[in-house]
């Protein structure tokens, strides 16, 4: 592949309104956009979207910045590689950094689908012509979680994550239980708990979840293996899965029931495919995770899914659950709890130019 340019923008949006968890609340996202243009002119699109401070990876936003333009950016560009299936290869001397890596790889898988005339999902055999949603309740306070599960519900959402810690937990859950006793339910805890706490969290056996995300330390695997084997709820691993290796060893200690897959932190396509078949291979249901995103994540998010392994409802809402106006066209919409899978080349939606620049706060074109 030759290819004659490679752009950064960043861009900045306020959310409709704050994404509150025990870790940080986020008001404001600010992401990297990676353009990657062939001699043609077709462009790709990727997104990276570390947060502007380490609280959920070591990355941030500057730091991705930082390994795109002086690493993987003239390393690509000089690079010579026939099919995006090499670049792991050729970025194979800058280790993790998995976010700058997946926003750049993901411009290219765009872009090679583009050329190739197919839809990006159908290049690893998705098949589906529609991708169960799911959706994030994310607020410290329960009369508002209570009123966005309300408002969700009106779309048909196929799955509600609320978000707790020890401090909340019973509460929330007893709350919600009561009101909806039979929505698909699952927590994320981000890490909130310690081993210490697996009697407490043996008590949450009794609201039937789907599955408890990450309860344990965001770095660990040994530790939620000990956690599962004494707990009813199947345990979902998010922070500890930035690999493919992170998931073989997660399976081979039994660590989890579920995997979640975020292309965007085990460092794009390649590895979150791997991921994905390593899965399905070991009877593992895995779901397609979110990171607060805008429309370019989020429509490689949609065509991840459309993979057979994908079983459960990923985090892939609507694009009105954050933004006034996204940047892609038309927008992202969930309907009866599904997302239609688009059919056009590549990832399937158009970049909305207008918005995007309205949003972009800096850019820079490498040759």
């Amino acid at each position: 592949m030759k290819l004659s340019s490679i752009s950064l923008r960043l861009i900045t949006a306020p959310l409709k309104q704050p994404f509150k968890t025990h870790l940080e609340m986020v008001s404001e996202r600010e992401v990297i956009v990676v353009e990657a243009k062939d001699q043609d002119g077709l462009i790709g699109y990727g997104e990276a979207v570390p947060f502007t401070s380490p609280w959920y990876t070591e990355e941030t936003v500057k730091t991705c910045f930082h390994m795109l333009e002086d690493f993987l950016i003239p390393l690509t560009l000089a690079g010579q590689f026939k099919h995006p299936n090499e670049l792991p290869s050729l970025w194979s001397g800058i280790r993790r950094n998995a976010m700058a890596k997946s926003a750049l790889d993901q411009a290219i898988w765009d872009l090679y689908a583009k050329q190739k005339g197919f839809y990006l999902g159908q290049l690893f055999g998705g098949e589906r012509s529609e991708v169960a949603a799911g959706v994030v309740v994310a607020s410290d306070n329960i009369g508002d979680a209570m009123r966005q599960i309300d408002d969700f519900s009106a779309f048909g959402y196929q799955r509600y994550k609320i978000k707790i810690n020890p401090k909340n937990d019973l509460e929330f859950l007893s709350e919600i239980r009561r009101t909806y006793p039979d929505i698909p339910l699952m927590a994320d805890a981000n890490s909130a708990y310690k081993l210490g706490d697996t009697s407490h969290l043996q008590k949450l056996d009794a609201f039937k979840l789907m599955m408890i995300e990450q309860p344990l330390r965001h770095d660990d695997i040994v530790e939620h293996s000990v956690l599962q084997k004494q707990l009813q709820t199947p345990i979902c691993l998010d922070e500890s899965i930035n690999s493919y290796h992170d998931a073989k060893n997660a399976l081979l200690l039994e660590s989890c029931g579920v995997i979640t897959i975020k292309m965007a932190k085990v460092g794009g396509w390649s590895e979150a495919v791997k991921i994905h078949d390593l899965c399905v291979e070991k009877n593992v249901p895995v779901w397609c995770g979110g990171m607060i995103e805008f429309g370019i994540s989020r429509a490689h998010n949609i065509a991840l899914a459309t993979l057979n392994g994908f079983i459960i409802p990923g985090d892939i809402s609507s694009s009105s659950r954050y933004w006034e106006e996204d940047i892609i066209e038309p927008e992202v919409i969930v309907e009866s709890g599904v997302i239609q899978v688009p059919e056009k080349a590549g990832i399937g939606f158009a970049i909305n130019e207008k918005r995007l620049n309205q949003l972009t706060t800096y850019s820079k074109v490498y040759r």
